[in-house]
């Protein structure tokens, strides 16, 4: 096992946030987006898709009567609002919430058999066909969701009932699968219980779980092939017969330390590296850990989007090929821009590197929130670099493509995925080791840390403003002083950077991202740290076609859009000229926000009415004052065009 020289996350109580940009975004998921998320579950949102969701907990545990409905992972949008519920609780309390949260556990204990299984599609549908379509049929992805909520409640409410609850169910899965003649020698379709089972190890210490995730892990992709024996063995259709990914759909067509390329159903591979990197991090299996660095490298350098999205294709929510990367037909899944996210935060508790953090941060701040509308009652499945809502309603490569966030789904694993999500920042903004904390994102707020009597409150900018101040407080008439590393990440859109301990310039450099303080600190001691925060145009690889001559704007950990509330229709008949300077101006749309201007030039349609095609390049272009919002803000004023990459002019161009 792996010792004291990784870090760790926070204790999901040892940071109190109190940030202006993230503060607000918690209080909007306590407040609107779980109670609406609630109502949504118990079928009470008008003009929005039922979900059956609690119903079918309640006929499962014989309190009321009728048919499963919902998709045959329902259970999981459950649990996964159950886990922000915890997540919730733990950052500020809330006796309605709570009371909620306790009375649908109460239902979920009473629908549980007595062997410790849980799943209400089985339940309800016969028990005896339990286990028989492990590829298709989630089982083992609604009980990784639930065990998750299970450690988070407990932990935010110290109560155990939904804990005890998921240790039974995980119990039963360990009597179920394993090497051992007598059990199924399987795996999961769609992954999380590996990462879920990681996770019941470290907060229970019983190591059978972690046995057991590495078992799925190594499991799959193993000839012969489990999931080909059991469709033929049970007569289960295969949806992707005539796909060309076929079992790597599910990662499982090859064992994973041969897979060397990310394939398939994104949101399902980047939970399985996340899975996998925990396993590797903790058992020291290095052949493991060399193929998630491989996949790595593949996501991040080849197959992932400028704003943190993956998934470039419609059919299987999948990756496809290195560099395919559409803006117009993405695919891009909150729910898996949160699993990189997750994968990403795995990554770090492997290496302190700042490659793992600028991804972390890139998804959360783009792919991830973007998700949701700023009341946090609607939702994108779907997040595009390029809408058009004509295209989106006449052409059907594009129909997937939504151009307006919707009230709920009937597959509606995004919105609860976000919420808690958001409701667990404190994990991601910061790591520990017995000798170190690590402050990977700057979020405003009180860390208590494991050093004796010593806590630091951080006072941050951040994501608008690039400075940022750490105070060491320790508590009243200590004046034990000790040693400890404070690291710094400098982030990778950051070109000059300033640190200051007490107003003494640090010359050190940063290593592999990071900046590392080593000091004996003292009560009041101050970190200042200043990261310069320009606009800075982005180019893709020209291996990526559909970003030939095009721009993406950011500034800070933020990409910016143009959205047509702002420039118009015609988009992309915008360009931007080579030489165009940006100015700031204050949003609208929430605190703090910042908008960016800059001269651009549009493409007149003039003279092209009577004709599609001429010899004549088309030189009429007028001046246009472009308004750039960040991204994850678009479509919360009506519904419109919208695109982040822009074509640049050069500067001749521009005088034309």
């Amino acid at each position: 096992m792996r010792g004291t020289k990784d870090f760790r996350p926070m204790d999901m109580k040892a940071y109190s946030i109190d940030d202006r940009f993230w503060k607000n975004k918690m209080e909007v998921v306590r407040t609107k987006m779980i109670p609406y998320q609630w109502k949504a579950l118990n079928d009470l949102v008008e003009d929005a898709a039922p979900s059956h969701c609690v119903k079918n907990f309640r006929i499962a545990a014989g309190m009321e009567k009728g048919s499963f409905q919902g998709c045959v992972f329902q259970d999981s949008d459950l649990a996964k609002w159950l886990e922000a519920v915890g997540y919730t609780l733990a950052w500020k309390k809330d006796r309605e919430l709570e009371q909620m949260g306790d009375e649908v556990i109460a239902v979920i204990e009473k629908a549980q058999q007595p062997d410790g299984y849980l799943d209400t599609y089985y339940i309800i549908n016969g028990l005896e066909k339990r286990w028989t379509n492990l590829r298709d049929n989630h089982e083992l992805y609604c009980a990784g969701h639930m065990i998750e909520a299970g450690i988070a409640y407990y932990l935010g409410t110290g109560k155990h009932t939904l804990l005890d609850v998921v240790k039974r169910l995980a119990d039963c899965i360990d009597r179920t699968f394993g090497p051992e003649e007598g059990k199924i020698h399987a795996y999961p379709g769609h992954e999380i219980i590996e990462m879920a089972l990681v996770r019941l190890y470290e907060a229970t210490g019983e190591i059978r779980y972690l046995h057991l995730a590495k078992y799925f892990i190594d499991e799959r992709g193993k000839e012969p092939l489990y999931f080909r024996e059991e469709g033929e063995k049970y007569e289960n259709p295969f949806y992707w017969k005539n796909s060309l990914f076929q079992y790597q759909y599910y990662q499982a067509g090859k064992p994973v330390r041969e897979q060397k390329t990310a394939e398939g159903h994104a949101v399902r591979a980047v939970y399985l590296y996340s899975g996998m990197t925990d396993v590797a991090r903790i058992m020291e299996d290095d052949s493991l850990m060399e193929a998630v660095e491989t996949l790595w490298d593949d996501v991040t350098k080849r197959q992932m989007y400028i704003t943190g999205a993956i998934g470039s294709s419609e059919y299987g929510e999948s990756f496809t090929f290195d560099y395919d990367l559409p803006n117009d037909t993405v695919y891009g899944e909150t729910c898996a821009s949160i699993g990189l996210v997750f994968w990403a935060k795995r990554m770090l508790e492997k290496e302190l590197s700042g490659q793992y953090a600028d991804v972390m941060e890139r998804a959360l701040y783009n792919g991830c929130i973007s998700g949701m509308s700023i009341d946090g009652t609607r939702f994108f499945y779907v997040n595009p670099l390029e809408a058009d809502p004509e295209a989106s309603r006449k052409d059907q490569r594009r129909k997937h493509v939504e151009t307006s966030r919707w009230r709920w789904y009937n597959c509606a694993c995004c919105p609860p995925n976000l919420a808690r999500l958001i409701m667990s920042i404190g994990n991601y903004v910061c790591s520990v080791r017995e000798d170190a904390i690590a402050f990977h994102l700057y979020v405003g707020g009180r860390v208590q840390t494991p050093f004796t009597d010593t806590q630091i409150r951080v006072e941050s900018q951040m994501p608008w403003g690039g400075t940022t101040k750490l105070i060491i407080e320790k508590a009243k008439n200590s004046h034990y002083l000790e040693k400890f590393t404070v690291a710094l990440r400098i982030p990778g859109w950051c070109r000059k950077w300033k640190a200051e301990v007490n107003g003494e310039e640090v010359t050190d450099l940063p290593r592999n991202g990071y900046l590392y303080l080593e000091r004996k600190w003292k009560d009041q001691d101050e970190i200042r740290l200043e990261c310069s925060m320009q606009v800075e145009r982005n180019y893709a690889s020209p291996m990526v076609k559909y970003d030939i001559g095009k721009t993406a704007v950011s500034r800070g950990p933020f990409i910016y859009c143009l959205e047509e509330a702002d420039n118009g229709k015609g988009l992309t008949r915008i360009s931007l000229p080579s030489d165009s300077l940006f100015e700031m101006t204050e949003g609208n749309l929430e605190t703090g926000e910042l908008h960016l201007k800059a001269e651009g030039m549009q493409m007149l349609a003039e003279g092209w009415e009577a004709c599609l095609y001429r010899t004549k390049r088309p030189t009429k272009y007028e001046k246009k004052r472009l308004r750039f919002i960040p991204y994850y803000l678009w479509n919360n004023r009506g519904e419109g065009e919208m695109t982040v990459w822009v074509q640049e002019t050069a500067c001749d161009r521009a005088k034309e």
